[in-house]
């Protein structure tokens, strides 16, 4: 328990091995840097031998400034015994110039045999001396007995035996590998437990999550005497993914007590998991653990009086420890304390005005029983509740409103809306054309109160949402329609739900546009009191 664990990120090579992952040289290099900053020890940066972008990853890399983490150039033993010193793919690790190398072997005899063709005994000499043509070099060999577990089921003395050709080699750490994914804990615990009475040297894990196990089984290793784990940022990987560090970390490091080589910024370990979903350009995964948006948030009503009692009650940890927070959200189930705390987030107490807060329950239940939803709304149910305070009132209204679908001589089909909408008692009239009718309307509401509010030009849309309530009604159905809206620094959605999805859109383009247009009108009027107060 006294061993420090060394955190081993491979987010740059087997995380790009995963379905619809992509990244270029320049990501993979934004992506180092901040892993280096987060406290990871080791940054497996990709196989230089394998494909040009790597390559030049490399490269480039060697410009890095990096305050501890090591990068560590990845790759496979010899292709052929007579060529070792020659053989290409290592002639490239060395190129990399990385101070690390991790190198894989075949531990399974139905790789050895029927991949490559090899007996026991050539594939043993060919692990050894290609890890000691490496270490002849001066590099630390992380040596990854691939399909270990696997290979141990089948013939644990051929396991074995590949581990200590490795040894002999020089490898500095043994990373037993659960490549394919199907070992339960029990197993890797069971087999670690056997090899720690009969090797001295320093052990690791890299497991799959084909079984949804690679979290567990990564623990379970440490806890049998494993000192080095590998990982993903957020999984990712080939099939199913690689061990997720963003869960693994927390847990040894919170649950399980034990300390990492480098001091890890714990606290900005949700930041590191949107910031890499983001040069992936992948949609976060809000129900992760520990950093998911869902992660700490609320939403039945006895679980929100009690967090707000004492967090602990539904909470594992303080989600300001891995730099996330607690959320609560808005529904059907929600009770007055809900509403209360929400907002409380906005600034306004409720405490002693438990009329209201009821009032507002009963009246977002009622909504949502008719199709809306709020918890993932959160700027209609603002609107809402100032609405009910007195403190908002739409910025326009809607006289009049005429949808066409258009189809020219050339067959080109386009939608044209027409608005006649009252702002401040003046009557504005205007058309606008759109791909489609609900770009034509946004178009022309738009176009509409430019004249009158043209701090609304900084609104794009983000996301659009359609849901179909209730399928079985067919083309009668409602439909929820959410709108995500962003001024380039701040993000809120809006809700919008009828029969006809044109208005249930039309009502969350309006949200959206007098959301923003309240909260800049309302901090225009609170810094002009200021200034006359002065």
């Amino acid at each position: 328990m006294n061993d420090k664990i060394e955190l081993f990120d491979t987010t740059l090579r087997d995380g790009t091995q995963g379905e619809a992952i992509n990244l270029s040289v320049q990501d993979k290099l934004l992506i180092a840097s901040k892993l280096d900053e987060f406290g990871i020890d080791v940054i497996e940066g990709g196989w230089p031998g394998s494909n040009p972008r790597d390559e030049e990853f490399f490269q480039k890399a060697k410009t890095l400034k990096l305050n501890s983490a090591k990068l560590c150039a990845f790759g496979s033993t010899a292709r052929s015994l007579d060529a070792v010193e020659t053989d290409f793919n290592l002639q490239a690790l060395l190129k990399a110039e990385t101070p690390a190398i991790s190198i894989f072997g075949k531990t399974w005899r139905l790789h050895s045999e029927l991949g490559l063709g090899l007996s026991d005994s050539e594939n043993e000499d060919l692990i050894f001396r290609s890890v000691s043509f490496l270490k002849s070099h001066g590099k630390r060999i992380i040596y990854d007995a691939e399909h270990f577990f696997d290979g141990y089921k089948d013939d644990a003395q051929f396991a074995i035996k590949m581990l200590n050709a490795a040894e002999r080699g020089g490898a500095d750490i043994l990373v037993l590998c659960d490549t394919n994914g199907g070992s339960l804990p029990d197993e890797v615990f069971n087999i670690i437990t056997e090899l720690k009475k009969t090797f001295t040297m320093k052990l690791g894990i890299h497991a799959h999550n084909d079984s949804e196990l690679a979290v567990a089984n990564s623990l379970t290793a440490i806890n049998a005497g494993a000192v080095h784990v590998q990982g993903t940022i957020n999984g990712v990987g080939e099939r199913c993914g690689n061990a997720n560090l963003c869960s693994i970390i927390p847990n040894l490091l919170l649950k399980q007590k034990r300390k990492a080589v480098q001091n890890v910024s714990l606290d900005n370990l949700t930041h590191l998991s949107n910031y890499v979903y983001e040069l992936m350009n992948l949609v976060p995964n809000t129900r992760a653990a520990f950093v998911g948006k869902s992660a700490f948030a609320h939403k039945g009503g006895i679980h929100v009086s009690a967090v707000l009692k004492n967090s602990k009650m539904y909470e594992h940890i303080q989600p300001e420890s891995v730099g996330n927070k607690q959320r609560v959200l808005v529904s059907d189930l929600s009770g007055q304390s809900n509403i209360r705390y929400k907002a409380k987030e906005l600034g306004i107490d409720l405490s002693d005005n438990k009329e209201i807060s009821k009032k507002l329950v009963n009246h977002i239940k009622n909504l949502e029983h008719t199709g809306f939803q709020y918890d993932g709304a959160e700027a209609s149910f603002e609107l809402i509740l100032r609405s009910e305070l007195g403190e908002f009132s739409p910025f326009f209204e809607v006289l009049d409103s005429k949808v066409n679908v258009v189809s020219d001589t050339d067959g080109k089909i386009y939608s044209e809306a027409v608005l006649k909408l009252k702002v401040d008692g003046e009557i504005e009239h205007t058309a606008s054309d759109g791909d489609g009718p609900v770009n034509a309307l946004d178009n022309a509401l738009r176009k509409a109160l430019m004249r009158f509010y043209p701090e609304i030009d900084l609104i794009k849309l983000v996301d659009y949402k359609v849901r179909v309530l209730d399928g079985s009604d067919g083309t009668l159905a409602k439909v929820r329609v959410m709108i995500e809206s962003s001024d380039g620094t701040e993000t809120w959605t809006t809700v919008g739900v009828s029969e006809n999805i044109i208005e249930a859109s039309f009502q969350a383009l309006s949200d959206s546009l007098n959301y923003k247009l309240f909260k800049i009108h309302k901090n225009q009027k609170q810094e002009s009191f200021k200034q006359n107060f002065a």
